[in-house]
């Protein structure tokens, strides 16, 4: 009988990141019904999917306590107003990048991407194990909400054109879809940025409302066809090397919950999370393939004088951020240390092996 009671016991605790198997039994009726709203079109293969993902994990982790209906851009609120929406109440969860949010608070791009920063595995340990989430938290916690890292895209790819870009002259008077820090770059180096959904990107490009877009890589690029409105498609993307997806949630709803579904939908967030860059990372290369091969898009690197000249003016625009407020400063201080720890680390390790 001892025996049998000690197994049952080591049986009910669950590892984080592990989802249980629950009987049918054992399942019960939602106690919660959620609405997430999100910037995506409704399951858009990787952002998309991956709000849908997420909703799944937190309802199958929940044993159905907690059902989860998913709303993309438009269907319930407009995709830039999710964050309003969430923090007022319309919704309980909102799926999106932080970065566009910046009119709120501009510290807020350092918890999505950073020109020429982290990639997703510093992205995520800085989140993680180097205080990140914490200073997240706080940017949040005046709009009654709760962020958690909820996907991850890798880095992107640098945007469609049709012109070439063999200068940053070529770059003056360029009207590009490009948000957060990157857009702001763009617009010193004598651009346009434009934020645009992901929904509109290819008619306002295709009709000339747009000269250029970066949306993320391959796998969503072809998805939603962009290569039949752009001619030339540029590598890396300096703009988002590693982009922190987010799901925030209304905090008054969260503190609402007991404390095991509390720890639910943080781990739910978490496997997400890894969800999102394996999905990336596993199908941009046959995106990559269909789009060289089967419809000949002419694919090419930066020039290394543009990427160089943008590194310059990333720098000042980053540095420029961190006075606006003794907050920026101290997330900047963070991110940066932690950056230039990994880079460290990073240079006799992957580096060096990437280039064998």
């Amino acid at each position: 009988m001892k025996r049998r009671d000690f197994f049952k016991n080591i049986s009910s605790v669950a590892l984080l990141g592990a989802i249980p198997s629950i009987s049918k039994s054992q399942k019960l009726k939602p106690e919660y019904n959620w609405k997430m709203v999100t910037t995506w079109p409704k399951n858009f293969p990787g952002l998309g999917t991956g709000a849908q993902y997420l909703a799944d994990t937190i309802q199958k982790l929940s044993g159905g306590r907690i059902k989860v209906s998913v709303y993309g851009a438009g269907e319930l609120v407009p995709a830039f107003e999710i964050f309003d929406a969430v923090s007022q109440g319309v919704a309980e969860l909102g799926h999106g990048s932080a970065y566009y949010w910046k009119g709120k608070n501009d510290t807020f791009q350092f918890f999505s991407t950073v020109p020429f920063g982290m990639t997703a595995n510093e992205m995520n340990s800085w989140l993680y194990k180097g205080g990140g989430l914490k200073l997240w938290e706080e940017a949040y916690d005046s709009f009654n909400l709760l962020p958690m890292a909820a996907g991850n895209t890798g880095i992107q790819m640098g945007g469609w054109f049709n012109k070439e870009i063999n200068s940053l002259s070529d770059l003056k008077g360029l009207k590009m879809r490009i948000p957060g820090l990157g857009g702001e770059v763009l617009r010193r180096a004598g651009g346009t940025p434009v934020n645009l959904p992901g929904g509109e990107l290819f008619t306002a490009l295709k009709t000339g409302t747009i000269d250029a877009t970066e949306w993320v890589s391959p796998y969503n690029d072809l998805a939603f066809g962009l290569h039949k409105a752009a001619k030339y498609y540029y590598y890396p993307g300096w703009h988002e090397p590693g982009t922190t997806l987010e799901c925030f949630i209304n905090k008054k709803v969260f503190s609402q919950l007991p404390s095991d579904l509390q720890h639910i939908v943080k781990g739910a967030a978490k496997i997400a999370n890894i969800d999102m860059l394996c999905d990336f990372i596993s199908k941009n290369n046959d995106a990559l393939e269909i789009l060289k091969n089967k419809h000949k898009v002419d694919i090419r690197p930066y020039p290394e004088e543009v990427l160089n000249e943008l590194y310059e003016i990333s720098k000042d625009v980053v540095k420029e951020l961190s006075v606006k407020s003794n907050f920026a400063k101290e997330v900047y201080d963070s991110y940066s240390s932690f950056k230039d720890k990994t880079k460290n680390w990073n240079d006799i390790s992957i580096k060096p092996y990437l280039n064998l």
